[in-house]
């Protein structure tokens, strides 16, 4: 199908539900279902017909070039114009291709992080704090929520593992390709020979499922309460309010103590359960996104990279996409965007590239 098929079948959708919503028959369900396609299709029929405008001015102004006896003034004007307009095409016809892409299931909804100190010790641990803190700092510049749901501390401040909640619009959408091995390169403050060390962490982004997104049968379920410890073991609670559930058919194990109250705790576990059980149905689904992941996420061994941050030179790069940015201080503080968008766009490209 060309792409003027495409628009043209777009523009007759968007007619249809228009029509079938004023009509007022369709019960309330397919209202809303009706009303959230509608809305997607909004911005694809607003960019399709400022793209047809443009051309049809482009076609009138070509006319108005070619008379000979368009005044000599207005000529210059529309010269100008012509061309003006003319190199934006290229731009607004890739805008809608990207608008037409197939939309991930998975993009509007919250997300669950989870990072954890890989290769490097105590240094690996403390880049897994900054890490942590780095995304919660993107958070709020976002204005999105961000819940900690545990955190499992070193004596030193670093965290062996910390997962949060991160809520607000489009959140997964933007976070989903922090999902790999992250290295770090810095003179660790427990260093005292001042040698440069390099240390890893792993950060994953699943979206945050609810219980219609996925099942889980209680009978598949192992659930273990104990008694919660903090950094060294020391015992923090006198009641057994941690608790570890087992997702027997998969393997998946998640233990929370964060909380006093032991329904407090199964509740979050849950949560990441069911996240961490969507994903992986998201994956079995998509081999191309299996084998995506499987390459992003791996180990946590320093070998097995997707960004590397160098502070002795102040730079972060990323190594899927080659893009190396020189301000590390402020990448660390939250300004993700560059990183981000330049990602998004890169797989638009990949995307636009399989399908042409």
């Amino acid at each position: 199908m060309s792409l003027n098929e495409s628009l043209n079948r777009v523009l007759a959708r968007h007619a249809e539900l228009e029509a079938l919503m004023a009509e007022g028959k369709a019960s309330g369900e397919e209202i809303v279902r009706m009303g959230r396609e509608y809305s997607e299709l909004g911005p694809v029929v607003a960019a399709v017909n400022a793209f047809r405008r443009a051309e049809k001015d482009v076609k009138s102004m070509a006319e108005m070039l070619e008379d000979p006896s368009t005044d000599p003034d207005m000529r210059e004007l529309a010269e100008a114009e012509y061309y003006e307009l003319r190199d934006r095409l290229p731009d607004m016809e890739r805008e809608i291709q990207v608008l037409l892409l197939p939309k991930d299931e998975a993009d509007e909804k919250n997300a669950i992080l989870e990072v954890r100190a890989g290769t490097g010790g105590d240094e690996a641990a403390l880049f897994a704090a900054d890490l942590f803190r780095m995304y919660q700092r993107y958070s709020e510049v976002h204005g999105w929520r961000f819940e900690v749901m545990s955190v499992n501390e070193t004596g030193i401040g670093g965290y062996k593992e910390a997962i949060a909640t991160i809520s607000g619009k489009d959140v997964f959408a933007r976070m989903k390709f922090e999902s790999g091995v992250h290295r770090v390169q810095r003179v660790p403050v427990t260093e005292a020979g001042g040698r440069i060390h390099t240390s890893a962490a792993t950060v994953a982004v699943m979206p945050e499922a609810e219980e219609v997104d996925i099942e889980i049968d209680e009978k598949d379920l192992r659930i273990d309460v104990f008694r919660a410890s903090g950094p060294g073991g020391q015992s923090v609670n006198t009641t057994d309010s941690a608790v570890r559930i087992t997702h027997l058919p998969s393997g998946i194990v998640v233990s929370q103590q964060d909380e006093k109250s032991q329904h407090k705790n199964r509740a979050k576990a849950m949560k990441v359960l069911r996240a961490r059980l969507y994903e992986r149905e998201r994956e079995i689904r998509d081999a191309a996104r299996a084998a995506q992941r499987k390459g992003q996420v791996g180990s946590g061994d320093r070998s097995e990279r997707i960004r590397t941050y160098n502070f002795p030179q102040g730079r972060v790069t990323d190594h899927r996409i080659n893009l190396t940015l020189h301000k590390l201080d402020r990448v660390m503080d939250g300004e993700l965007d560059e990183l981000m968008d330049a990602l998004i766009t890169e797989d638009q490209a990949h995307r636009l590239a399989e399908i042409a």
